[in-house]
């Protein structure tokens, strides 16, 4: 077979283990629900039962770089899948809240699986077309829109603890199907010498850690959105699961297909402009997606008037939509930067950038609870994640914008200067 078809073999092969893996990444946002149900738990106690597979899925991302650098995706990718699937099974079984917890951090390795598909699906791929190939692999974040279409329906049908096996069936054979559809390519490795200090020195790296920041937001937000919608429905509009989950795939769905026209338009336009235009779209959804519902009363001329002033579901699930598109195409873009930027390390950079996006994916939602427990508004999720929105649009501004108002500015100076 030639090296072309064996890359778009490897291409959709990966696409679709890593749509499986996030599917099952995401369970806790649908069987969650019943589950906080059953045990009584608070928002905080959600939080961090949604956020526990995010946890482990964002601590294994640097190791999983840095193995897949030496040892070749194909094999690292294939055994992070199988060692889940007891866990998903066992998970159906599990009775007190510690378990949910503990087997959480066993499934969420799955969620890892993104750090292990990027470098090998982009090292199959010439430089021009990396983006696009890494976005259309990325496009397998749509599994979290996948988890409310299938977990509902096997709710609704035979129990919660019904998602769980067949999750597990599903990760078995996604597990044989990409063993048999995948390939390996020495010339793809990172030399053995190469030691994992020398490669984990990309940490000092100021650009590295603003990837990271950017990274935090349109993935971390894009994962504690996920996790969080369905519940955040159900609380604040009062809708029945099947319907909320339906709703909650507005946006996850846009968030994970339309990556991969963030990687083509990052391979068009740059990563920097992408990215840019990206985070001014959040800033404006979660600005008006921040404000909670409110009622107040004025004293009029005519008496005393009353008036309600919040988002209806209709606008708030057409901001959620908008607000996965901006984060769809912004996980492309900073990933193409990685590529961009490090040709020659992109399997240790990816997992230390997407480590820093998983755990904003773990740490965001137990703030959610929190803020929900202190506040008793549910918008407050949104309000923390417009001020993380902030910092990404001033540290651009000062390290990338601010910088070439003064190049370009400098150059018309000289250009006038000489005439």
């Amino acid at each position: 077979m030639s090296k072309k078809r064996q890359a778009l073999s490897v291409l959709i092969a990966s696409t679709f283990a890593f749509t499986m893996c996030f599917m099952v990444w995401m369970m806790f946002a649908v069987i969650g629900i019943p589950i906080k149900k059953t045990l009584g738990l608070n928002a905080t106690e959600f939080g961090l039962m949604t956020a526990m597979p995010v946890l482990s899925g964002s601590l294994i991302r640097v190791p999983l770089g840095i193995w897949t650098d030496k040892y070749g995706g194909r094999i690292v990718l294939t055994v992070l899948m199988a060692v889940t699937v007891p866990a998903i099974w066992f998970m159906a079984i599990a009775t007190a809240y510690w378990h949910y917890l503990a087997i959480g951090l066993v499934v969420g390795l799955a969620g890892g699986s993104f750090s292990v598909g990027t470098p090998y699906v982009a090292r199959w791929f010439p430089k021009t077309q990396q983006g696009f190939a890494m976005g259309i692999f990325g496009a397998g974040n749509a599994g979290a829109a996948l988890n409310k279409f299938l977990a509902p329906a096997l709710m609704v049908g035979f129990g919660w603890t019904m998602v769980p096996h067949v999750y597990a069936a599903i990760m078995l054979g996604t597990v044989i199907l990409f063993w048999f559809f995948s390939y390996s390519d020495p010339a793809h490795l990172v030399p053995s010498h190469v030691k994992f200090s020398d490669q984990l020195k990309a940490l000092k790296d100021p650009k590295v850690l603003k990837y990271c920041q950017y990274y935090s937001i349109v993935f971390g937000g894009y994962v504690a959105l996920s996790l969080w919608m369905v519940q955040y429905y159900v609380g604040e509009f009062g809708l029945d699961i099947r319907i909320a989950a339906l709703l909650a795939a507005c946006f996850s769905l846009p968030g994970g297909v339309l990556r991969a026209v963030g990687g083509w338009m990052s391979d068009k336009y740059g990563a920097h402009s992408v990215t840019w235009w990206v985070l001014w779209v959040a800033w404006v959804c979660l600005f008006l997606l921040s404000y909670p519902q409110t009622d107040f009363t004025v004293t009029t001329v005519t008496g005393v008037q009353t008036f309600h002033l919040g988002l209806n579901v209709y606008l708030f699930t057409f901001l959620m939509f908008i607000l996965g598109m901006a984060l769809a195409f912004g996980k492309a873009s900073v990933f193409k930067y990685i590529s961009d930027d490090y040709p020659a390390n992109i399997g240790t950079v990816s997992g230390i950038v997407g480590l820093a996006g998983g755990m904003g994916g773990f740490i965001l939602p137990i703030l959610f609870g929190v803020l929900v427990d202190i506040t008793g508004i549910r918008s407050s999720a949104f309000m923390l994640m417009y001020g993380v929105v902030w910092v990404s649009l001033i540290w651009m501004y000062w390290t990338e914008v601010r910088g070439k108002e003064y190049m370009s500015g400098d150059k018309e100076a000289s250009r006038v200067l000489c005439t």
